[in-house]
């Protein structure tokens, strides 16, 4: 950039609100960010940042923040297709705006909206003001419109890059001086904006013709002059640029910033921010933006309650002290001190995220917060220090890490539990997980990944692991990055995950029962899920390549069976070929759209289209054994560890809203059971010879958690009683003896059963049933006559979650519904369906935690050769030696019945086989 010229000391600066706002709010998607209540934050976050930069950047300025009106602008009354292809702001967004509002006048900014224009307009009008009285400005903007305002008084800043922009700096961005931008605009148009240009006309062009003759003026009064210029298509542009002369002129009133505009407010109200203190405390504590409420604290002016609030969360230390070991002596002072800490951060660094092919580089390790070290092992770039062997490391730690009384704090430290197992150490002493203290104080406020957490709960940035090792293909492994950046960002993560703890569990410590998910459920799941990983499971990759060939076989037939129906060839995988043939050609009706428009393709509209079109149907099953061909057929051979001959996923604690275990590479939850292929691929899933695999699973866990929490008389009477009860149900909504009920009433009362307590209405009910809604209707009302104590349990769920904001589960989990308020009916409903169903499957799954954590301790003190390989759903999958079969099965169900106390039984049912699809 060229040299930026000299400003005054205090500008005015004028903050393009707008512009902010909604960069702001994609910046912050990847992370979404939200405080305990479920609300949006990262808009806020980022907005507020922002400001709070500009005004340490320039203490003494008038600082006024400028955002658009809702409603319709005088560019509407000029070209009514004007933006008229901008989505609507996203509902996240829009619940982000008043807030940001609040905030900005609360750190006394003037805050200025003015009807019928943008806040460009605004903007403009109001540097043209300063331009006349000699006053310096500096637009924070991230709009590259305003670029025309630039001139030796005004000057743009890009507050999220912190760049400054003049004159010269307009030249060298555009290659135009910032005169011609206007011209620029209208010649090349503006997607966004929808603002038309001239056909034909982009970028490079539009600069050569600038460059080369002048604005658009200049343009018309000398069309003869541009095949001279010889750029491409140069012999040609004059008759475009006469053709479309119209759109040219129209491009060029739309991009232009009024300068001119009636405002409420002259610079001359605007002076230095002197914020309201107790204000923002108050809405900093709203957020959850606990940094900055800790720098508020001291400003006075708030509640003790919010003070307190604020400061009882950890500061950030004066500075931070992280060391690299390279020699035994220090390290063994470390291990002293490790030794008679009440509590340390352990972290490894390793190779690979595959937690069975990972080798240690280095282990990092903190007992206060700013202090920390990182000891590297296997740091092999060219040059590298000589440093401590990893079996020297490992011999000298080894008692440290097996032992239960030295309590460890890490971030998913299951990971390294699993790769410590593969040099010989079984790690104890596990205290605290904060990615799982996250995930239990509130699983939807936030991801759960440090970098995320260190930012929600300590206001600090990391360092990124791609900000050392690089993105793609050209990434390092940690053992190749030089010590020099390798030490500070492994020391950081002990560092960091120590204070998260200690900021987390303030505030986890303070709610008994989310206090005993964690101590109760969670925690003590880390070393079995550890177990049941490196157990792994076997595989037989002859069986999965034989379904892979059969289902080759099939997907070609059916081509050939949609080629015939639609009268040619085509890419069932393409969405633009679908549309035109469902749509177009074969005249099927559109029942959805995509946010552009066009016609939709997704597997719930195929489905739809699939009960009265054959096309959609064939299209349908190609999907599906499309996909069980390459994640599960072709896949899982390719996943077989070489070492054990086992596949190893991984399962994962905190990614689900509701407690449920998710999994991956592979992922063992998404294995269809409803199709014969789906069943198929559990052939796969073999007992190793002398073994059987015993599946045990909960039998109609969920509505028996319904009986429970409602405790409706008819469904508890028929589960004590051990009654069919979707056989009991259908007696009772159709009206016949229990004896009489037909296969298909049943079907349909287990369809009813199992839908209501997913929030599903009666037109979901028809669809399934392929029924009209009217009759659909009259079942859900049957239903509700039956048991009336579920429709009261709904009724007080929605009550009690719109009360408080979130729903729990028996053990005290909780789920927060940040949309069970929204004014959109829509989100509402999906919050009031998600409120019912949570404490159903979020129970559900608590049981099936409890169950194996009660399973892994019995079989550690029983005399059985078991290993518990898997975990799907509700069910428990063992390998069991052939002679131990049948007294293991009686006594796990046993132990999986007793993993709760409900008022109907839990009944667990167990089956036996060579492969999982047997014994399933």
């Amino acid at each position: 950039m060229s040299e930026q010229r000299q400003i005054s000391n205090s500008p005015l600066i004028l903050v393009d609100g707008s512009s902010y706002l909604y960069r702001a709010f994609f910046a912050s998607q990847q992370a979404d960010l939200r405080n305990s209540a479920g609300v949006p934050t990262g808009a806020i976050r980022v907005v507020t940042s922002m400001l709070k930069s500009l005004i340490k950047q320039y203490p003494e300025s008038p600082i006024a923040v400028i955002f658009d009106a809702k409603g319709k602008t005088f560019r509407d009354e000029i070209y009514s297709d004007y933006k008229a292809q901008r989505p609507p702001m996203p509902d996240d967004l829009r619940s982000q705006v008043d807030p940001i509002h609040k905030i900005v006048k609360a750190m006394g900014m003037p805050l200025i909206i003015e009807d019928g224009v943008e806040a460009d307009d605004v903007i403009g009008t109001l540097a043209s003001q300063a331009n006349e009285q000699g006053v310096d400005t500096i637009i924070s903007t991230g709009d590259k419109d305003m670029a025309q305002l630039v001139d030796k008084h005004v000057m743009l800043i890009n507050t999220m890059t912190d760049t400054l922009m003049d004159v010269d700096g307009v030249r060298e961005k555009f290659g135009i001086p910032p005169e011609l931008i206007i011209d620029f605009l209208a010649l090349m148009g503006d997607k966004v904006d929808n603002i038309p240009g001239v056909p034909g006309v982009g970028e490079k062009t539009a600069l050569a013709l600038l460059q080369g003759i002048g604005g658009i003026k200049d343009l018309y009064e000398n069309l003869d002059k541009i095949a001279d210029l010889g750029f491409r298509g140069s012999k040609t542009m004059a008759k475009k640029l006469e053709e479309n002369r119209d759109k040219a002129e129209l491009s060029y009133l739309l991009a232009t910033i009024k300068l001119d505009v009636e405002l409420h407010e002259t610079i001359s109200d605007f002076k230095k921010p002197e914020p309201d203190t107790a204000a923002l405390i108050e809405l900093f504590e709203e957020f959850e933006f606990r940094s900055w409420l800790v720098d508020l604290q001291a400003g006075g002016g708030a509640s003790p309650e919010l003070i307190e609030e604020a400061s009882a969360l950890p500061a950030a230390p004066d500075n931070v002290d992280y060391e690299v070991i390279f020699d035994e002596a220090e390290l063994d002072r470390w291990i002293d001190r490790l030794s008679t800490a009440d509590l340390f951060a352990f972290d490894t660094e390793t190779t690979s995220l595959n937690y069975m092919e990972a080798e240690l580089v280095g282990v990092s390790f903190a007992i206060e917060p700013g202090k920390a070290a990182y000891v590297p092992v296997a740091h092999d770039y060219m040059g590298a220090p000589e440093q401590i062997s990893r079996e020297r490391l490992l011999e000298k730690l080894k008692p440290l890490l097996e032992s239960d009384e030295h309590k460890k704090v890490g971030q998913h430290i299951k990971y390294d539990m699993n790769v410590l197992a593969n040099y010989g150490i079984e790690m104890k002493g596990i205290a605290f997980d904060t990615m799982l203290e996250s995930y239990v104080l509130n699983s939807t406020a936030s991801r759960h990944d440090m970098d995320s957490l260190a930012d929600r709960y300590l206001g600090v940035k990391t360092v990124k692991f791609e900000d050392i090792a690089g993105k793609g293909k050209k990434q390092l492994t940690f053992n190749q990055i030089e010590l020099e950046q390798a030490g500070p960002y492994a020391a950081e993560d002990a560092d960091i995950t120590l204070r998260l703890h200690q900021a987390i569990d303030a505030q986890l410590s303070k709610d008994e029962k989310l206090s005993k998910v964690f101590t109760e459920i969670e925690k003590p799941l880390i070393p079995v899920l550890s177990h049941i990983e490196r157990n792994g499971a076997l595989v037989d990759p002859k069986v999965l390549g034989e379904q892979s060939i059969e289902l080759a076989a099939r997907m070609i037939d059916l081509e050939r069976e949609a080629y015939e129906i639609a009268g040619k060839e085509f890419n069932l995988a393409s969405p633009k070929q679908l549309q035109q043939i469902l749509f177009e050609e074969q005249g099927i009706p559109v029942i959805k759209k995509t946010p552009k428009g066009a016609p939709s393709t997704a597997e719930d509209v195929l489905q739809e289209l699939a009960l009265e079109y054959p096309l959609p149907k064939r299209i349908l099953e190609h999907r599906s054994l499309s996909k069980l061909k390459s994640t599960y057929t072709d896949k899982l051979p390719l996943m077989i560890n070489p070492r054990t001959q086992r596949i190893h996923t991984s399962y994962h604690q905190a990614v689900t809203a509701t407690g449920r275990l998710s999994s991956t590479d592979p992922n063992l939850q998404n294995i269809p059971v409803r199709t014969q292929e789906g069943r198929r691929i559990r052939h796969a899933f073999i007992a190793p010879k002398g073994y059987k695999i015993v599946a045990a699973d909960y039998s109609q866990i969920e509505l028996r958690i319904m009986a429970h929490l409602s405790q409706d008389e008819g469904l508890l009477e028929a589960f004590s009683k051990g009654a069919d009860i979707h056989s009991a149900t259908a007696a009772e909504v159709f009206k016949v003896d229990l004896n009489e009920v037909s296969s298909d009433q049943r079907r349909s009362a287990k369809a009813i059963n199992f839908g209501l307590i997913y929030g599903m209405s009666a037109f979901g009910l028809a669809k399934q049933l392929g029924i009209s809604r009217k009759e659909a209707g009259q079942y859900i009302e049957h239903y509700f006559a039956t048991y009336p104590g579920v429709q009261n349990y709904m009724d007080d769920v929605r009550t009690k979650a719109q009360e408080q904001g979130y729903v729990e589960t028996i053990f005290g989990r909780r789920l927060y519904l940040p949309e069970i308020k929204a004014k959109n009916a829509m989100r509402r409903q999906a919050a009031e369906r998600t409120a019912i169903n949570a404490p159903m499957q979020g129970t559900a799954a608590d049981i099936i935690k409890r169950a194996m954590v009660s399973v892994d301790n019995w079989l550690a003190g029983a005399d059985y050769d078991v290993r518990m390989i898997m975990q799907v759903h509700d069910e428990l999958v063992f390998e069991v030696r052939e002679d131990q079969v049948d007294a293991f099965v009686d006594e796990v169900k046993q132990q999986m019945s007793g993993a709760a106390d409900l008022d109907v039984p839990l009944l667990v049912e167990a089956g036996v086989g060579d492969n999982w699809e047997q014994a399933h």
